[in-house]
Formats: structure tokens, C-alpha cells, sequence
């Protein structure tokens, strides 16, 4: 199968969703099987006293749940704060949760606390542009100045009516959120699920199909798909292959060539990897501290690998590169933005 197809099936009573590009997964999507707070649940907390040694502060989430908020000035125990999951909860610590909140649709994203209107650099026709810099000083008309919007890529072939329909409904349910301050720990707007993030965040462009019937995840062998990206092995071009292995404290990737033993073995094999790490990581929903051993090579070559890695981790999400260790390791850290595959997709 061949371009962009989007997947929407069930396992069991959840709802599971994947992004196919030629046959490949490149995202995927599957609620959890538990009540657990998942990254992108908004939530009225309340403050607890300030762990200075850690920079931060817990707070008290619905459900008697911890949280922590790497943010102690201005916050006052007791307090009543709106945060935002920012990350899957590590077993034995605190839910990971930030005051910087988004309120993201199919075609706008709000933004409180970080005011002023943007347009997707991705839309660069300037009729196209100044339509909606004007659709969105109408939506925004009377609203708190602190409250910011984005307007997505997808706007560029959207309809003016639908996009201004969405801004007004995100616009209502954004203040509404803001404003309900008052009361223990609730959740007061869940992530969405599977299926609504697919419709959100994965058709623009526009795919070539769209199924939603039931089993066309083995029709189209994306359960096959997910059962390998459960193992630590990852094959690679050549007969190389790395080894993905998580760990509380970090993810360590082993890279090594195979069979292939030519003088550039190392350098393609490592291309190759730096290439598909950030998918790797990405569907298999794993981040933190990542320390990678690539296959030995000349030093010489590191300013090549280098600027693969970059180009690789610009769109792979939050990524830090930090570069080679004394010992020739590579390290770099990733936001976790998701639930492992491996706590999903049993």
C-alpha cells in the first residue's frame, strides 16, 4: 500500500489508531486500559508545600494522585492551580504536570499565558495568510489578552466557516477550563482518545484513505508491525541492526554492522540508525536520559554522523543532543510525551 492511510480500529473496548506512510506505521495511537492520567488530561490541583532540593513542588491530582510541577515561585501551599499531564508517570514517582497548557483542535491551538496570534510558518501564501491573521482578530475579539492562539497548518485548505467555528468552540471551552478554579482535585478535560487524536493530528495532508472498520489493523498488518517494535532488536540496512534497551535510568542503544565488514561499514550502518531512531523511539513511546553506542568508526566521520543526528531529531520532538562522551558514547535526552508500547500493546 502505497501514501498516507489512516487506520482506526479497537482492542477489545479501546479505541487504537495508526498512520500508515506506504505500508510503514509512523504514528500510532492506543488508550490506556486503566483510569491513569495520561499526557494532555487538564486538571484542577492543589498545592503542596515546595521541594526546594528538587526544584519544584508536588501537588495533590484527582483521585489522590501525586503530581509534581517543576515550578515553586508564586505558588503558595493550599493553592488551587490548572495544569496539564505533560508526561507519562514513571512507576513509584509523581505524574509530571506543567501550569503551561494547550488547548489544541484540528485547526487551532490556545495557548494561555503566552499571548499574540500565530500563523503556521508551513502556510506561506500571503492572501492565504492575511484571511486568517483577520478571521482570527474577529475569534479573538474581547478575549483576556493573556490568551494566546495558533493557527495550524491545516487551515491552509480549510473552509474560513470551519475554522471559525473551531476557534469559537476552542476559545469558549479554553476560558470555561481557566475559570473553574474553585474546588478539590478534578479532571476537567481528558485527552482525547485514539480516534479523536487521529482526526486531530493526522490528516493533514489529507490521506488517500480513511478505514474505521473492525480488523484492519491485521488486514493491514500493523498488529505484525507493533509486535516487532516490542523487541529490542532493530534490523538495518546491509544486515546491520541496533538494540533498544530501556532501563529505569535511561535507554541504551547499541548499534553494530553485521555481516558487512568494508571500511565504510560502520559510518553506513550508523547513518542508517541515527535515520530511524527517532521513529523507533516515537512509536515505542520511550524518552529520558538516551545513551547510544554506535558501531566503532573513525573519529574523523563524527562531524558526518552529527549532522545526520541533528537533521534526524529537528522534527523527532523534544530532543536535546548533548553529544559524545569521553568514553565515545553518544548522549541526548527526549521528552516522554506518551505511555510505552509496552504498558499498550499486550
Amino acid at each position: 500500500m502505497t501514501g498516507r492511510v489512516v487506520l482506526m480500529d479497537r482492542l477489545g473496548e479501546r479505541e487504537v489508531a495508526a498512520l500508515l506512510v506506504d505500508g510503514r506505521i509512523e504514528e500510532i495511537a492506543i488508550d490506556s486500559e486503566t483510569s491513569e492520567l495520561v499526557p494532555g488530561a487538564i486538571c484542577r490541583v492543589v498545592a503542596n508545600r515546595p521541594v526546594k532540593g528538587q526544584g519544584g513542588i508536588f501537588v495533590r491530582l484527582p483521585g489522590g494522585e501525586s503530581g509534581f510541577l517543576r515550578q515553586i515561585s508564586g505558588i503558595a501551599p493550599g493553592q488551587r492551580l490548572i495544569v496539564q499531564v505533560s508526561g507519562p508517570a514513571e512507576e513509584g514517582k509523581a505524574v509530571p504536570v506543567t501550569t503551561r497548557l494547550l488547548f489544541k483542535s484540528r485547526y487551532v491551538i490556545f495557548t494561555p499565558g503566552a499571548p499574540g496570534v500565530n500563523i503556521s510558518r508551513q502556510i506561506r501564501d500571503e492572501e492565504t495568510r492575511e484571511a486568517l491573521e483577520a478571521l482570527a482578530g474577529e475569534g479573538m475579539a474581547g478575549a483576556d489578552p493573556t490568551l494566546g492562539l495558533i493557527l495550524r497548518s491545516s487551515c491552509s485548505e480549510a473552509e474560513s466557516g470551519d475554522i471559525a467555528d473551531d476557534l469559537r468552540n476552542m476559545r469558549d471551552l479554553a476560558e470555561a477550563v481557566l475559570a473553574d478554579l474553585n474546588g478539590e482535585p478534578e479532571l476537567l478535560l481528558d485527552a482525547p482518545g485514539a480516534h479523536d487524536l487521529a482526526w486531530r493530528d493526522w490528516v493533514d495532508p489529507a490521506p488517500e484513505e480513511v478505514r474505521d472498520e473492525a480488523g484492519c489493523f491485521d488486514d493491514e498488518g500493523v498488529s505484525d508491525q507493533l509486535d516487532e517494535l516490542l523487541l529490542p532488536r532493530v534490523g538495518l540496512p546491509g544486515g546491520g541492526h541496533m538494540q533498544i534497551e530501556p532501563t529505569r535510568a535511561l535507554i541504551a542503544i547499541d548499534i553494530n554492522t553485521g555481516p558487512d565488514t568494508s571500511p565504510a561499514a560502520a559510518l553506513k550502518v550508523n547513518i542508517a540508525a541515527a535515520r530511524e531512531l527517532p521513529r523507533q523511539l516515537r512509536l515505542r513511546g520511550l524518552g529520558g536520559q538516551i545513551v547510544i553506542d554506535f558501531a566503532p568508526m573513525p573519529k574523523r566521520d563524527r562531524n558526518i554522523l552529527e549532522q545526520v543526528i541533528r537533521a534526524a531529531f529537528k522534527s523527532g520532538g523534544e530532543s536535546t543532543l548533548s553529544g559524545w562522551t569521553g568514553l565515545g558514547l553518544y548522549e541526548l535526552t527526549r521528552r516522554r510525551d506518551r505511555l510505552a508500547l509496552s504498558r499498550l500493546w499486550t
